[in-house]
């Protein structure tokens, strides 16, 4: 397994598992999202529930609110699974207008008040 070292690829990083701070099973990334004005991480997409892919909810995580576990290759979000559930979502058929103003402060918000 490759630890995380300098800059890594976007690629490399989807299916790495999300756990919370007592080792709860979060999911995984999706994927990472750039902003393209700035040039910075906006978010990465966490995929969490279903079973086998089959309807997965997806969240659009802060990159801020995701701690790196280098050495495990793994994420850490220290939110509950409750807390989690209860998070703004959408599912891989139906994703939101990320350019839509409101949509980005109401999970911002969300997730500032979360971790």
């Amino acid at each position: 397994m490759t630890k995380f070292r300098g800059p890594v690829s976007c690629s490399t990083l989807a299916g790495d598992a999300v756990r919370n701070a007592t080792g709860e099973d979060l999911g995984e990334i999706e994927d990472v999202m750039v902003d393209l004005d700035t040039g910075r991480i906006a978010y990465a997409v966490l995929s969490f529930g279903g079973i086998v892919g089959m309807g997965d909810k997806l969240f659009a995580i802060p990159w801020e609110a995701l701690q790196i576990s280098r050495d495990e290759h793994k994420f850490i979000l220290d939110v509950s699974k409750d807390m989690l559930k209860k998070a703004p979502c959408f599912d891989k058929d139906n994703w939101p207008d990320t350019s839509d103003p409101e949509w980005n402060i109401r999970t911002r918000n969300y997730w500032r008040k979360a971790v």
